[in-house]
């Protein structure tokens, strides 16, 4: 039933007053640093004084509050755990490799960038523990105040397994508490949601779903619910005021010839500066393939990109030569003995997707976007779901909205709902921020990238009754 200690407001506040915790910390850490710095090397006064304090300070304040908050790294009691902790090493990372330059160019001293690197070094690794210690500690005091918020289930004819998805966890953040199907007398449902803090829509038709949204919304109760194709494609209408009547535009155009030129741009700046950067790497890495096997170093793979357009994918070989000889796909499974030594190392390390910066180079691909299948994927998702096509607006990415926010046995249709959600919000903001949601996950082992056959089958046969879109 509802909780009692449940208040949307008293969350919000406590989530500030967390950010402002953190914040402190780090600025207090940043000032101790920096304080040391300018009265060991200020006997000149080549540093102009104590004075940069205040500047610097300022500086480090408003980019560690947007920084963090674009990172998520304040949302204690949303976000799990580890993605707390990622997100504000991450932060403290990124703000005090600015803040190397900033100090620099308000000294108008870069001859102490050296030592300035090394301060903030320090800074950095002294933070970060003490952050990621106190989110920690701000997380348990979270789950003492304030209970999971209490949830009513209202699903349609077969419910998906969305609501034990939302309930699982270490710390729980939602109760599902009740679960009744849309057969039932609308009355009835209708007068079961004042029990709970929120209902969650699973799957309804989009008429119920509508009369039920405008109901919660005359409660103040919370309302969650997976939305249609519809509703994410429409997500980025621009208002018109034309007439006394609201309308909404939705140009469906997808990327503006700045969008792309920006983008491609960047994907020949980054994957050329990676390529030079981890040469080495990848010389090492290509040589000890040979060497176990004598075989080729690449394997290339079919895969689709934009327009429905096909291209071999390169990734260094992890596996045996000839370990698809028949042409079919036969994922890798955790233990496969096709893959060999050196392939167990790259697979972990993700080193064996390395060689795909060449296909962005190439133009194939783009360091963000929807992850490239297999052709015959395509085929077998678009029979079911005909608007799996709408992928192939934007190229294929190294790493995806997809990649950072599914799991290995995310279904077909979930997929194409995430990879719409950033083709109809695309902006080069978003391209940095999947980029650093990929760095925190990277490690994690349910991010892959493919489908084994049995997760194929599985998610054929949840497309096939999820899908509806009316």
């Amino acid at each position: 039933m509802s909780s009692k200690h449940y208040t949307g407001r008293s969350r919000h506040y406590y989530r500030m007053a967390c950010g402002a915790i953190l914040t402190t910390i780090a600025c207090c850490v940043f000032f101790n640093a920096w304080y040391e710095f300018v009265k060991n090397n200020n006997r000149t006064g080549s540093l102009l004084g104590i004075g940069n304090l205040g500047m610097s300070l300022g500086i480090y304040l408003f980019l560690y509050c947007l920084i963090g908050n674009w990172l998520r790294a304040f949302r204690i009691g949303i976000e799990r755990v580890a993605n707390i902790f990622a997100s504000q090493v991450l932060t403290i990372f990124v703000v005090d490799f600015i803040e190397t330059f900033v100090s620099c160019a308000i000294t108008g001293q870069f001859r102490y960038y050296p030592k300035f690197a090394l301060l903030y070094s320090e800074a950095f690794a002294v933070a970060s523990v003490i952050c990621c210690l106190v989110s920690y500690i701000l997380v348990l005091i979270f789950r003492r105040l304030f209970p999971p918020i209490s949830i009513l289930e209202i699903y349609g004819d077969q419910a998906n397994d969305l609501a034990p998805k939302m309930a699982a966890g270490k710390f729980k953040k939602y109760s599902i508490n009740d679960h009744i199907q849309l057969d039932h007398n609308l009355d009835i449902i209708l007068g079961k949601i004042k029990d709970y803090d929120a209902v969650l829509l699973n799957d309804l038709p989009a008429h119920e779903r509508n009369l039920i949204i405008k109901q919660c919304y005359m409660m103040d109760k919370r309302v969650y619910y997976l939305p249609k194709l519809s509703d994410i494609i429409i997500r980025d209408s621009d208002e018109l005021n034309l007439t006394d009547t609201p309308i909404y535009l939705n140009r469906n155009r997808g990327m503006s010839v700045r969008q792309r030129f920006v983008k491609r741009v960047f994907d020949i700046f980054v994957s050329l500066f990676a390529l030079i950067l981890f040469s080495p790497l990848l010389f090492i890495t290509a040589i000890l393939i040979h060497l176990e096997d004598k075989g080729p170093v690449f394997f290339r793979q079919e895969r689709v990109t934009i327009g429905g357009k096909r291209f071999n994918i390169l990734k260094f070989r992890s596996m045996i030569v000839d370990a698809e000889k028949d042409g079919k796909s036969h994922p890798a499974g955790e233990h496969d003995d096709r893959i060999t030594k050196v392939g167990r190392v790259i697979r972990a390390t993700r080193l064996d997707e390395l060689p795909q910066l060449i296909n962005i180079l190439a133009g194939d691909m783009s360091i963000v976007g929807p992850r490239p299948e297999r052709w015959e994927h395509v085929e077998k998702y678009t029979q079911d779901i005909p608007e799996f096509v709408f992928r192939n607006k934007v190229k294929g990415g190294l790493t995806g909205y997809a990649q950072v926010y599914g799991k290995y046995n995310t279904t077909a249709l979930d997929k194409l709902k995430m990879d719409l959600t950033y083709i109809t919000n695309y902006s080069f903001l978003l391209d940095l921020q999947i980029i650093f949601e990929t760095i925190k996950i990277i490690f994690h082992k349910d991010s892959t990238e493919g489908f084994t056959e049995e997760e194929s089958r599985k998610m054929h046969d949840a497309s096939a009754y999820t899908y509806r879109d009316e």
